[in-house]
């Protein structure tokens, strides 16, 4: 995933300037916010998040043989496939 440097914010831009960061992430769709410049949270606008909840959503319903279906159907090379791991992380929760 390419990711600008123009969405991406510190965790203190978005305290003090939530309103220009909500702008933000409605013209790139999202944002990212660093915490102590690690990964810390990723603000959605409406529309980016309604455009992804089916697809969550149908996520969420799968149970762990088919996401392990899914997952080994991506690419090797797919930085995403690591995303998708944690799905299945998620039910030892």
């Amino acid at each position: 995933m390419k990711i600008s440097t123009k969405a991406i914010v510190s965790n203190s831009e978005m305290i003090k300037n939530y309103k220009s960061c909500r702008e933000k992430a409605e013209s790139f769709g999202k944002i990212f916010v660093l915490k102590n410049n690690q990964p810390d949270a990723v603000l959605f606008s409406v529309a980016e998040y309604e455009r992804l909840s089916p697809f969550i959503e149908y996520l969420d319903s799968l149970d762990k043989k088919d996401i392990e279906m899914i997952i080994e159907s991506l690419p090797k090379k797919d930085n995403r496939k690591i995303n998708l791991i944690d799905l299945l992380n998620r039910d030892a929760e």
